[in-house]
């Protein structure tokens, strides 16, 4: 039984075509993985079939009585409002039941015995309905599964305006599945979620029951939880049964049958215009040659197989530092309150650092504090001599109107068009995202952006918080690959142990240092 279908959908940014007579089903039971290179239309495709965006053309039919609940990259929480205010919102039509029950209550004794009579069936079917739905256990069902995702730790009576961007993914995700709504989809979820509740995510799906629609660059994630996989390549929506893995597989049997699909009928091509340019001026060939035209006429042509555009990553490295690059004493992270004991750290020239932690406990304070950018709780921090740092921040603005190369430009006025173009094209952008402004750029294109503006300067010491985040899989490796290519120093925020846990020379745990219960 199909509980979505979607027909012929086409849609575009202005010239840039996203989605073209693209069509998808979503049965039963399925659990979907949406997969793609950034900026190929998943996001996109996600808002036209939650309604967010109407498509150019083509329709999107849900069943009936289905309900969806959905987790985007950019969904807002209202100030003010607590952990555990936003997750009793899940269950927010049952608490209007129970106002309504006690409504009627209250009137039940000013009425007449037939209105008492129809009063008290109603109370008794939202009893029933309030009963069968656990309603009176909520709050049992909440801590159980904000423990999983680690919300327990942060503190359910935390302001939701003082969270991270990765504790509002976690609030916003507890929300849906507290929902539980037939249908989930979830774009990009373990973004920002740490290694141990990422594992507590990847058992719940596997265990679901209803469809879901998952959006993810995390390939061992998606390869234990999803059996069909959609992907999107030059706006062509294409379905194969299985995980990621045997998707691999299947799609790379479709190319080699592609190509050799096109080169065949390029032979074929040759052939018969070859044949109607010798024949067609001589009087006794003349007829020959007009039937090859028909011929060739109705020929429906192959396009030829579009090589996806990669990235090449490379740090340029500037002098050489002194031997230590950091040295902190009794350092304290925090703003008005602790967030870490008293620690030492010592960072020498050539060290590649990961760090890690579950989400909360200061991962991106340390960054900015040993960079100088916010000041230490407590202690003191020396940075050593010669030192040229490069940041990468885990979020950007989603306000920014910048083209691509209005961004490159703005940093580097003494570049010309063509370089610039070329340094974003390196990146893996091609013309359509260098001429859209940043804030319709995916995540991936957006930090691809920001990557493109570190190669663009000389740097001996990386600071990258969460690089990973949103990047594809072929933007992962290029960037792992010049990770390791570069000779200078390298602190690493990263919930991807396996992107950092083979070229790192050590790793820092900030839940060794937290003043927090972990």
């Amino acid at each position: 039984m199909s509980i979505l279908i979607v027909e012929n959908v086409t849609h575009g940014f202005g010239a840039r075509k996203i989605l073209e007579d693209a069509s998808f089903r979503l049965l039963k039971g399925e659990h979907v993985g949406l997969v793609g290179a950034n900026g190929e239309g998943k996001s996109t495709f996600l808002n036209i079939v939650t309604g967010q965006l109407t498509p150019d053309e083509g329709k999107v039919e849900w069943s009936r009585r289905v309900t969806v609940g959905y987790l985007d990259q950019h969904t807002a929480l209202t100030p003010g409002k607590t952990i555990r205010d936003v997750l009793r919102e899940a269950f927010q039509s049952m608490f209007d039941l129970e106002t309504e029950m006690l409504a009627l209550y209250d009137k039940m004794g000013d009425t007449s015995p037939e209105e008492l009579e129809k009063m008290m069936e109603d109370v008794g079917e939202i009893q029933s309905i309030l009963e069968q739905n656990g309603f009176y256990i909520l709050d049992t069902k909440i801590e159980e599964v904000a423990g999983g995702l680690g919300l327990r730790e942060i503190g359910l009576d935390k302001d939701v305006s003082d969270l991270s961007g990765g504790q509002r993914t976690k609030v916003l995700l507890t929300k849906l599945l507290l929902q539980n709504p037939s249908i989930l989809i979830l774009d990009e979820p373990t973004n920002y979620l740490d290694v141990e509740h990422i594992t507590w995510l990847k058992r719940y799906l596997q265990n679901y029951e209803n469809s879901f629609i998952l959006v993810s660059h995390d390939i061992s994630f998606l390869n234990e939880v999803v059996n069909v996989i959609y992907h999107v390549e030059n706006t062509v929506l294409t379905r194969y049964t299985g995980n990621y893995e045997q998707f691999q597989a299947l799609h790379a049997v479709r190319k080699v049958q592609e190509q050799k699909a096109y080169e065949r009928q390029q032979q074929e091509v040759d052939k018969l215009e070859d044949f109607i340019s010798r024949n067609k001026a001589r009087i006794s060939t003349t007829g020959r040659a007009k039937s090859r035209q028909k011929q060739l006429d109705k020929m429906e042509l192959i396009e030829k197989p579009r090589e996806k555009l990669k990235p090449t990553f490379g740090f340029r490295e500037a002098r050489t530092p002194s031997r230590i690059i950091i040295e902190a004493t009794n350092l304290v992270l925090g703003y008005k309150t602790p967030l870490t004991k008293p620690v030492n750290i010592r960072l020498e020239r050539g060290q590649k650092i990961a760090i890690r932690g579950v989400n909360g406990l200061g991962k991106s304070t340390l960054l900015k504090t040993l960079l100088g950018n916010i000041p230490a709780f407590s202690g003191n921090i020396e940075q050593g001599d010669f030192l040229f740092p490069g940041y990468f921040e885990q979020e950007s603005s989603r306000d920014n109107h910048n083209t691509a190369i209005e961004e490159i430009w703005q940093e580097f006025p003494g570049l010309t068009n063509y370089e610039v173009r070329s340094a974003l094209a390196r990146c893996g952008l091609t013309n359509e995202h260098i001429s859209s402004q940043m804030m319709v750029l995916s995540g991936g294109e957006s930090a691809k952006v920001r990557l493109c503006k570190l190669m663009l300067k000389e740097f001996n010491w990386l600071v990258l918080d969460e690089p990973t985040n949103h990047l594809d899989v072929d933007a992962k490796d290029e960037l792992k690959k010049a990770l390791i290519d570069f000779k200078g120093t390298i602190l690493l925020v990263s919930h991807e142990p396996e992107f950092y846990e083979d070229w790192v020379t050590d790793i820092w745990n900030v839940e060794n240092w937290t003043t927090k219960i972990v």
